[in-house]
């Protein structure tokens, strides 16, 4: 057959993902901390964009309960900005595979009308604010923090008077990570730096003598060893007790006896002195301020006996839309590039608060159909926690298992058990021995843990103990798996524990 160039009309059907559509994914998966950065930098770049100082509007909650589970505005455009925004933009954010997405009774979706002066757009939030205005950033007045590098390079400066040792001091410093460990070898640094290996040692000698004791170690049995150096009790005993740290793990303690030449009163009290050590001195410095958890949805119990989800409003950033200086300068442009860049700025701005509605008003969907599967948890504990995984969601309020996935990233909801994010309530499930209902994995691992705080020094329960129990209780499970989830609690072996535990009842 003959190869020849010819034109021909083909019709096909894709996904274009738009800008706005890749800024609305984008949102969804932002936590609280990384929206209010990201809006801080829309209302730097877009004069449109303004903070929103006031807020008037009725908290958004709804009802876990209820038959209802429409969708809940935290705040309403001005009257008939809604409809234009979404003629200009044709696009339901709340699915953003709407052709995968099961299909869905449509419900119509109460929208709150807010009218403030010449101000049209819309403010994101669930519950409404007690403050007006911004705070004080006091975290602008707060002292910085002296780094580990910035300690040890001033102590360097009064140890050190050769250029060559400063250096190569300086160097060593610069690859002592955040614990306070030096994860590189001297043989390395002597080769790259072209430097003698006597005169490496030496400098890392030094800074072994410096502040926070047991820094620049190469590893833990070295920190240990300087600092019970530094402590004058580095003897052979307790040199011979550093030296074999697997043991110590292991809580083999006739070993650890034989070893070490001493007897049990002795061996306790050499393993007290090493847990009063510090095995990551670097952590005393410079390390970061944490961020306490912002909870995005909170959820209580009502009077009637069901439980109210609510949006945390101070979890949301709330941004306006000032049609009126749009309007204003619009009409004063000379040139088609002002006109353009003004119409980017205001279809950007309308988009970005929409969008942010849409987040909310998804997250709020999301977490309610969450704190109706799991009543169980909220009402009785983690021992009813029931299997849950992102079909079953998506499926209950019409969305794709992805933007479930997004929406539940980087979220937290607070109950009256505590503060939990949203994936904790997504687990596997492990079927019933009996025939019934399947278990919850985390709720097996809980039930693990219960029965090994419980157990005595007498009565240690191995694996396959634990296995029997649990297919007792209804639970059919595999050996390894009763395994697995023991070392994910960070939980060690029957062995392990009744040695630790008879030590422990002498």
């Amino acid at each position: 057959m003959a190869l020849t160039p010819k034109l021909a009309l083909r019709q096909s059907q894709s996904l274009v993902m738009t800008p706005q559509l890749m800024q609305a994914i984008k949102l969804l998966q932002l936590s609280s901390l990384d929206l209010v950065s990201y809006v801080e930098r829309e209302l730097e770049q877009n004069p449109l964009l303004e903070r929103q100082e006031h807020d008037e509007a009725p908290p958004a909650r709804e009802d876990a309960a209820g038959a209802e589970q429409g969708e809940a505005w935290s705040e309403g455009a001005a009257p008939g900005s809604r409809a234009e925004v979404e003629g200009r933009l044709g696009t339901d954010l709340g699915n953003v595979f709407p052709d995968d997405a099961p299909s869905a009774p449509e419900r119509p979706e109460p929208v709150a009308a807010q009218e403030s002066g010449d101000w049209s757009g819309m403010g994101v939030g669930g519950a409404s604010s007690s403050s007006s205005g911004e705070g004080a950033d006091l975290e602008a007045y707060v002292a910085e923090r002296p780094t580990l590098a910035d300690h040890l390079e001033r102590q360097l400066a009064l140890a050190v008077s050769d250029p060559v040792d400063r250096l190569i001091g300086q160097h060593l410093i610069d690859l002592v990570d955040a614990a306070g460990y030096l994860r590189e070898t001297t043989e390395s640094v002597a080769e790259r730096l072209g430097a003698p290996l006597a005169a490496v040692e030496r400098v890392l000698g030094l800074i072994h003598t410096f502040e926070p004791t047991g820094v620049g170690a190469r590893s833990l049995k070295e920190c240990l060893a300087i600092q019970l150096r530094e402590l004058d009790r580095l003897d052979p005993a307790m040199q011979a007790l550093v030296d074999n740290l697997e043991l110590v793990a292991r809580r083999d303690f006739p070993a650890l006896r034989r070893l070490c030449g001493v007897d049990d009163e002795d061996l306790t009290d050499m393993l007290a002195e090493i847990r009063r050590l510090d095995p990551k001195p670097g952590h005393a410095f410079g390390s970061e301020i944490l961020q306490p958890i912002t909870p995005d949805v909170t959820v209580r119990a009502a009077s009637d006996g069901s439980w109210l989800v609510e949006l945390v409003s101070d979890a949301l950033p709330r941004v306006l839309v000032n049609q009126t200086y749009y309007a204003k300068v619009v009409k004063t442009t000379k040139s088609d590039t002002e006109k353009t860049f003004l119409t980017e700025c205001l279809q950007t701005a309308n988009w970005l608060t929409r969008s942010l509605e849409q987040r909310a008003r998804t997250i709020l969907k999301v977490s309610t159909e969450i704190v109706r599967q799991q009543d169980g948890f909220l009402t009785y504990g983690v021992a009813h926690l029931r299997p849950l995984n992102l079909r079953m969601i998506a499926d209950a309020i019409g969305m794709h298992e992805s933007t479930v996935s997004r929406v539940t990233a980087n979220k937290y909801l607070a109950t009256p058990r505590g503060v939990f994010e949203l994936k904790y309530f997504f687990t596997a499930s492990i079927a019933s021995a009996d025939g019934g209902d399947a278990h919850s994995a985390e709720a097996v691992r809980h039930r693990i843990r219960v029965m090994i705080d419980a157990e005595s020094p007498d009565e240690i329960l191995s694996d396959d103990t634990i296995v029997k129990r649990l297919h007792d209780g209804g639970v059919e499970i595999a050996r390894r798996t009763v395994a697995k989830y023991r070392e994910s609690l960070r939980i060690p072996s029957s062995v392990q524990r009744r040695r630790e535990k008879q030590s422990a009842a002498r």
